[in-house]
């Protein structure tokens, strides 16, 4: 019998190859399903038009009771709540995740954050969080108290 991690996971791809939100595409899932690399595209009219940027979804064995980690790998997107070492600063990946979102609903909340905004500038602490950062950002205690970008 499989795991709600394995059926979860499986039907979510499924659903993401057959037909995936504009600017979004699976890249590779590898065949245990515990690590994902996602391509996203940056929205016509935004300032990230034309940029296409990878994600990394790393899936523990309670997913979907727990999130999973996602950060930026490769070419990191230049925005105020995305850290030069590819960590996201989005609540729903932490304290506010819950089992109803899906990589789908995840990669449009990024998507959205990316889209929303007004100048492309690294985050004011970024140079100190990268130095001390854990390697996974699920390590970070993160504040979360700007949501207008």
């Amino acid at each position: 019998m499989a795991s709600m991690f394995t059926k979860r996971l499986t039907k979510e791809l499924r659903d993401l190859q057959a037909s995936p939100p504009a600017g979004i595409f699976v890249e590779h899932a590898g065949d245990d399903l515990k690590c994902w690399r996602i391509t996203l595209k940056g929205a016509e009219g935004t300032l990230y038009e034309g940029e296409i940027f990878t994600l990394q979804f790393k899936f523990g064995s309670n997913y979907p009771l727990e999130s999973p980690e996602v950060i930026f790998v490769g070419s990191v997107p230049i925005h105020p709540h995305i850290y030069s070492n590819g960590h996201i600063c989005l609540s729903i990946l932490y304290d506010q995740w819950s089992p109803a979102l899906t990589i789908s609903s995840v990669c449009l909340s990024i998507q959205s954050m990316l889209s929303s905004a007004s100048k492309k500038e690294l985050p004011p602490d970024n140079n100190m969080y990268v130095l001390s950062a854990k390697k996974s950002p699920k390590a970070t205690t993160w504040a979360f108290h700007d949501d207008t970008v």
